[in-house]
């Protein structure tokens, strides 16, 4: 089996870094925040030892990959759009996605703006909601959840210190203690050691977080842009795996709406496996989530 290889492709009018392995049916393998390609060290070997082609990009705004400056060029349609320049790129008319975090709102998105280019879906802690006619996203969260949430804080440029994500008095994004933005821990958890760890600290020394804080600046233009597909479903094939102790997963009612009806009538081809396990699975669980992934594919 070759190691993981790495490239820099022209997409969309960025340029893109993937780490590759593996011959096969194409996966690919989309992060979330604050991470980078690495998050998937573990999945990307398993599955390239199971016969899959694996790419795992560094988002638009992550690691080696371009980070424009500014937050309008951090749409979802942006992020879409990406994706399919990689596809385009790779020579691929459809590939399984599997996305975590904001990489599972990019792999809904996909699902959603595109679905001939998907064959299956895997999303791992972020369900999809459909929009709310009713109030823009970010506006909605700051109104229900007050100023001292990470998503209002990370609204204002400079409210977050841009190189070094400050966590004091901030309702803090799930797992952000993990990283705790850029260097050392404040509680190493026992599935990342000091050295996987720096490998993430590095990547956001050179990068910052400009580009990461952008996604959610975007988010109310993200609302006026998907109007058009207000109540429309997700018509491919999904698994959707979470954490059971995954903070986004017990609070605002997620695990009724992940169990209850709505959710299964705008994700119709849907199963749903919860884990024994918090926000980062695909490294906290990762022999579960690769295994899970694998059985999905081979369906």
């Amino acid at each position: 089996m070759n190691e993981v290889s790495h490239q820099r492709i022209k997409t969309n009018g960025i340029w893109l870094h993937i780490a590759e392995q593996g011959t096969g049916p194409l996966v690919l393998l989309l992060h979330g925040f604050p991470e980078i390609w690495y998050s998937w060290r573990h999945q990307i070997t398993f599955l390239a030892n199971h016969g899959y082609h694996v790419v795992a990009p560094d988002l638009r705004g992550y690691g080696d990959s371009d980070s424009p400056l500014s937050p309008t060029a951090y749409t979802i349609m942006h992020l879409v759009g990406d994706i399919i320049g990689l596809l385009d790129h790779l020579g691929e008319q459809q590939a399984y996605v599997v996305g975590h975090d904001w990489g599972a709102v990019i792999g809904w998105h996909l699902s959603l703006f595109r679905p001939e280019r998907v064959k299956g879906l895997i999303n791992l802690s972020v369900p999809y909601y459909d929009r709310n006619p009713n109030a823009k996203l970010a506006e909605f969260l700051t109104t229900t959840y007050g100023d001292g949430l990470y998503i209002s804080q990370f609204q204002e440029p400079g409210k977050s210190r841009e190189g070094v994500c400050q966590t004091d008095n901030l309702i803090a994004p799930p797992g952000v203690e993990i990283i705790d933005y850029l260097g050392t821990p404040s509680t190493l958890p026992p599935w990342i050691s000091e050295e996987e760890l720096q490998v993430f600290a590095d990547k956001f020394q050179e990068s910052g977080f400009t580009g990461s804080l952008n996604y959610y600046r975007a988010m109310d233009l993200n609302w006026e842009l998907t109007a058009p597909w207000q109540g429309s479903k997700i018509t491919v094939p999904v698994k959707f795996i979470v954490g059971e102790k995954d903070l986004g997963f017990e609070i605002n009612g997620t695990r009724q709406y992940v169990q209850g009806s709505v959710f299964k009538s705008l994700v119709p081809d849907q199963e749903v496996v919860i884990l024994d396990g918090h926000h980062f699975l695909q490294q906290e669980k990762h022999q579960q989530v690769s295994e899970e992934i694998l059985s999905f594919l081979r369906k």
